[in-house]
This record gives structure tokens, C-alpha cells and sequence, in this order.
């Protein structure tokens, strides 16, 4: 493992850890000790690809087949959780998807699906976990009793026409968080948000496979470059670790300054 094991001792859920963000976070958290869950909804050998690429470096770890947005299935998942490594440390809510549509020309089914996973998903997740870190109450192995991650996105507060439902996902995970970091703090659980920007993962190929896609891209970021997965993956560490210790409420934009809305550089 190349990481000081700041987490050893623990153990973390990651929801869609079978490739991109969820991929590199899951194994950030192992190389620093943690024992994960890599949960996918479909997508099986990949997952458990990770799994091996986890155990190939000394880690342990197991995939679990869950939908987020399933009351049922999120209780099975932290069931099996608790039945493999006994405890659940950390949560880290990632699963997300897109189904983009001009507003006017939008299904209630696509609308639905989104705001299922993406938000009723980290709802689901986060309450039960939550259960669980209070049944469990401060371990040793940290100086919080959870922690609580969400995987949100720039457009929680930049809005993106053609994907009404994806943005309004994304801002509801923000007020979800910062309510849940207010609530949860008097019994040291901590909830924070990692909002990437423009990160180079499967999900936004379209973007930067081209040179010239990756040029009008570019356009959008001030630091001159894409993200990625890794530099989301150490901010999801150093949120899990003890060195975020007081650290809660807050959401981190991982964006090479996207959010400085960078048309208004000179003059607007």
C-alpha cells in the first residue's frame, strides 16, 4: 500500500465503485487501510476487478450489487457490509447518472430515474448508515463516530440547460448535505461534498476525446487542464481521514476554478 494507513482499522461503503470517480476513491480509501464494500449496479466483472486490484495490493475488499435508489437493496448491501467487516466507518455516496433532454421534451421517467439515484440514493445511503455509526458510537479508530461523503457536481450551483433533472439532483445533494452536517454534528458525524467539474472519466468522453472537444473544454477551466479521477479520490481521503477532523458542512470544488466563471475574465 503507498498511502500512510490513516484509515486503518476502518471500513468504507463506495456506491458505483466499479470504474471512474468511484473506482479511484475506493482505491485511495484501501491503499490507506480502509476496508471497502464496492458496490455497483450492474457491471459485475468490473467490480470485482477492483476488488482485485485491492487484494493484488494487500487490501481486502468486496463487491456488492445494489441499486441506491432501492430501500431494499441499501439494507442488504450494509447487511452484508456489517456481516463481512463487522463495522461501517465510512460512506462514500457516488452513484450518479445522466439522462439529458431538452426541459420541454423530458419524461417523468427520465426526471425520475435521476432523481432516484442521484438523490434518493445518497438519502437512502446516508440514513442507514447513519443507524449504524450510532449503534456503533466512537470506535478508536477515528475521532468521528461516521463520515459521510457525497459525490455532488459543479452544478449544484452552476445550472445546465438540457439537464434540469441532473442539476436539480446535484443541488438537492448540496441542502441534503449541509442538513445533515448541521444534524449530525452534535454526535460527531461528519458530512461533507466533493463537487468535481470537468473530470476525464467514461461518463463525459463526448468532452475531451477530440482534440477539439477537449479545446472548447479547456475554454471552461481556468487552470488549463481536465481533472482526474485521482484528484477528486486524495480530497475523498483527506475528508475520511482525521486530518479533516473539524471539517464538516463544507463542499470542495475540485475544478481547476470552473467555478470562477471564467467568461467574465475580461470584463464579461
Amino acid at each position: 500500500m503507498e498511502n500512510t494507513l490513516k484509515l486503518a482499522g476502518q471500513t468504507a461503503v463506495v456506491t458505483g465503485a466499479g470504474g471512474g470517480l468511484g473506482k479511484a476513491i475506493a482505491l485511495e480509501l484501501a491503499a490507506a487501510g480502509a476496508n471497502l464494500i464496492i458496490n455497483y449496479h450492474s457491471g459485475k466483472e468490473k467490480a470485482e476487478a477492483v476488488v482485485k486490484d485491492i487484494e493484488s495490493r494487500g487490501g481486502k475488499a468486496l463487491a456488492v450489487q445494489a441499486d441506491v435508489g432501492s430501500e431494499a437493496d441499501v439494507k442488504r448491501m450494509f447487511d452484508q457490509c456489517l456481516a463481512q467487516f463487522g463495522f461501517v466507518d465510512i460512506l462514500v455516496n457516488n452513484s450518479g447518472i445522466q439522462k439529458d433532454r431538452a426541459f420541454h421534451e423530458m419524461t417523468l421517467d427520465e426526471w425520475q430515474q435521476v432523481i432516484n439515484t442521484n438523490l434518493t440514493g445518497h438519502f437512502l445511503c446516508a440514513r442507514e448508515a447513519v443507524n449504524i455509526f450510532l449503534k456503533q458510537g466512537l470506535r478508536g479508530v477515528s475521532r468521528a463516530t461516521g463520515k459521510i461523503i457525497c459525490i455532488s457536481s459543479v452544478h449544484d450551483i452552476i445550472p445546465w440547460g438540457g439537464h434540469a433533472n441532473y442539476a436539480a439532483s446535484k443541488g438537492g445533494v448540496m441542502m441534503l448535505m449541509k442538513t445533515l452536517a448541521q444534524e449530525l454534528a452534535p454526535k460527531k458525524i461528519r458530512v461533507n461534498s466533493i463537487s468535481p467539474g470537468a473530470i476525464q472519466t467514461s461518463i463525459n468522453k463526448a468532452a475531451w476525446e477530440t482534440e477539439e472537444a477537449l479545446n472548447k473544454l479547456l475554454e471552461l477551466i481556468p487552470y488549463g487542464r481536465i481533472g482526474k479521477p485521482e484528484d477528486v479520490a486524495k480530497q475523498a481521503l483527506w475528508l475520511a481521514s482525521d486530518d479533516s477532523d473539524y471539517v464538516t458542512g463544507a463542499t470542495h470544488y475540485i475544478d481547476g476554478g470552473m467555478t470562477l466563471y471564467p467568461g467574465f475574465a475580461d470584463n464579461g
